[in-house]
């Protein structure tokens, strides 16, 4: 079975691939930016044209929430219309395709997790740009979308391994408090969808992140105390908390994006881990 990961360079990408390598039965096709250029519809349907994958996941996204309100195109073109390229193939062929999307689809305003059929309102372009890939994606009844929230691996750039950056060159550091929601470890979520691919859930729309709530402060408070526990920080600096209007950013964020995943999990036979033991086990598979 010929499975397209697109972003097989990225957090989510590399743990799919992780999963996939274990099983002789999966031949992977995760090909580069050059090879498979999401601003580039043209190139997209060459590449599915040549290699003719069986099961598409698109883990690939434009992801610089800030930038995206000054380059809207390329996120709406990265986000959105790359996924209509990728759901034509989809209906054509018959094709599972598995379209990552993520919390910024919702405003935060509604105080309670987020179900799966709740009405989109995103804040931003790139919330807009993500809600545009899920619209486009489910114009094929072989696609599914599976929204996540607040990714972090021991790969890639994420705000685990930023705080730990930051944690080794400032004796201080301020960190937002306001914002509401829960983190996913990648390797949950690629282990998630691949169950998802398995085990076909009767849900279109699914959510995925690991169990529990916090703040960013919270978060990274337990980035330090678990990772001083284990001996990976000398030091531990003193933790501010401060309001999202404290910490300007040119993209607004949701104040509360906590996703109801309960009929998720059931759906692909998964128990969602709790956030702080899945941050623990990304800890200690860093260096």
């Amino acid at each position: 079975m010929k499975i397209l990961i697109t972003g097989g360079s990225g957090q989510l990408g590399y743990h799919l691939q992780k999963i996939a390598v274990r099983d002789d039965k999966y031949q992977v096709l995760s090909p580069g930016s050059a090879e498979f250029d999401l601003a580039n519809p043209k190139a997209i349907e060459s590449f599915l044209t040549s290699n003719k994958p069986d099961v598409i996941i698109n883990a690939a996204a434009y992801t610089a929430v800030d930038k995206a309100e000054t380059e809207i195109d390329l996120a709406m073109a990265i986000n959105g219309v790359a996924v209509e390229t990728l759901a034509n193939y989809s209906i054509e062929q018959q094709c599972p395709l598995i379209q990552v999307s993520t919390d910024f689809v919702f405003d935060g305003q509604q105080g309670k997790p987020y179900a799966p059929d709740t009405r989109c309102q995103p804040l931003g372009v790139y919330g807009e740009s993500k809600h545009l890939g899920e619209q486009a994606a489910l114009r094929s009844p072989y696609a599914k979308v599976v929204r996540t929230s607040w990714v972090y691996s021991e790969h890639g750039t994420n705000f685990v391994k930023t705080m730990l950056r930051l944690a080794a060159e400032r004796d201080q550091l301020s960190v937002v408090a306001d914002q509401i929601g829960s983190p996913s470890y990648a390797g949950n979520l690629a282990q998630f969808i691949w169950h998802l691919i398995e085990n076909p859930s009767d849900q279109t729309v699914l959510h995925c992140s690991d169990a529990g709530v916090c703040s960013w402060y919270d978060f990274a408070h337990s980035v330090f105390d678990l990772a001083s526990s284990m001996g990976k920080l000398k030091s531990v600096p003193q933790l501010t908390p401060i309001r999202s209007d404290e910490y300007p950013t040119a993209a607004k964020r949701p104040s509360y994006s906590v996703l109801d995943c309960s009929e998720s999990y059931k759906s692909v036979g998964l128990v969602p881990q709790q956030w702080r033991e899945a941050l623990t086990v990304m800890l200690e598979k860093l260096n």
